[in-house]
């Protein structure tokens, strides 16, 4: 994913959109059941031959859903589902509009599918960046203005994109030059687990739901394990989060995700009364007023050093974490272009997320866990 939105702590950002008929029942959906657990927008059923994935939460807020049916070579689709986009699995190419879509290619091991991707510089990893430097993946825009000529002449057996409303024009000219344009909303999910499960959105459309159940059957164990072990624990240190953009202090609310992970790995998050699951603005007063005692301060924004916070605000230095740098920030692991490892991955890896809070946390709980996100400021 971008990462225009330093500021925000553990929020992900939006890219594009895209529309189609939608929002009729599936035909014998209940007969097979949901394969999803916690995803909350996102359903799958598996069928003889073909697999019906429907997203109900493309962004917040919406009104509409969309239905796919990946089929398989060979495979009878009812006419009842005809309505839907159809798509013939396994792909063999396609174009990705989100960072955090990278991790699911790399974990199904197709990676060397992605043909094209808006705003290749935010991408952090080694392998895809490898690819992106030999001229595998093509450079197709930025941001939710998807290069139309260049996507077409890619040809991709499907489009994967995500949006912030109904309305894209660019979406819309793909579709109607007979691309096939599939919404993401990985993003809306508000729990850990929920959004590192749309693994399985990838592996419909490569035909491998079985690798891909897999794989998220390992992360959710790993994560439960560790929200365990954390949840024996009997101090919990109180944590402040984010950082000024703007004269406001941007951190999560009490019902975000990022809220949920510092609950789970044994935080006293100073603001996890409060509603919401987008992100607070406060002034520094009212920080300042709660959190100034705070044991451990966690995503600072884009800063990288305590020098480099002090120096854009010394009010900064008035906070005890600052002072006896406790402070712990996901803007320091780079790839080789500037792109976050931190919107790339943890989305994906809630389970390595949530051992690095614990980590920071209660040391003593992992001892030997290596963090993967995060890194004390000096």
């Amino acid at each position: 994913m971008k990462n225009a939105f330093y500021i925000l702590f553990f929020v992900a950002s939006v890219i594009t959109g895209c529309k189609q008929n939608a929002g009729k029942p599936l035909a014998s959906a209940e007969k097979p059941g949901n394969s999803i657990r916690h995803a909350k927008g996102l359903e799958i059923y598996k069928y003889n031959g073909y697999t019906v994935v429907k997203v109900t939460q493309p962004w917040p807020g919406a009104k509409e859903s969309f239905t796919y049916v990946m089929q398989q070579k060979g495979a009878m689709v009812p006419d009842s589902l005809k309505q839907y986009t159809t798509v013939a699995v396994p792909i063999k190419r396609i174009v990705a509009t989100s960072t955090t879509h990278i991790p699911s290619l790399e974990m199904l091991g197709i990676e060397n599918t992605l043909v094209g991707f808006p705003g290749t510089n935010w991408v952090s990893s080694e392998k895809t960046r490898a690819l992106i430097d030999s001229g595998k993946v093509k450079e197709a825009g930025a941001n939710e203005n998807l290069n139309t000529e260049v996507v077409v002449d890619l040809q991709p057996d499907a489009v994967v994109a995500f949006a912030v409303n109904s309305t894209n024009k660019t979406l819309e000219s793909l579709q109607q030059a007979g691309l096939k344009v599939l919404y993401n909303g990985d993003w809306t999910e508000q729990s850990p687990l929920g959004k590192a499960e749309w693994i399985k959105f990838f592996g419909a459309l490569y035909g491998m739901d079985k690798k891909a159940d897999s794989l998220f059957n390992t992360i959710e164990k790993d994560y439960l394990d560790a929200k365990k072990l954390a949840q024996n624990t009997t101090t919990k240190p109180t944590v402040m989060a984010g950082a000024i953009l703007n004269d406001q202090w941007l951190m999560p609310q009490g019902k975000s995700w990022s809220a949920l992970l510092l609950k789970h790995a044994g935080a006293n998050y100073l603001w996890s009364d409060t509603d919401g699951t987008g992100s607070l603005s406060l002034s520094y007063e009212t920080v300042l007023e709660k959190a100034q005692d705070a044991d451990i301060w966690i995503g600072p924004s884009q800063f990288t050093s305590i020098k480099e916070m002090v120096d854009a605000n010394p009010h900064y230095a008035q906070f005890k974490a600052l002072k006896n740098k406790q402070v712990y920030s996901f803007s320091v692991k780079k790839g080789t272009t500037g792109g976050l490892l931190y919107y790339e991955l943890a989305p994906n890896r809630p389970d390595l997320e949530l051992k690095d809070l614990i980590r920071i946390l209660h040391p003593e709980l992992l001892p030997n866990h290596q963090l993967q996100f995060y890194e004390k400021l000096k």
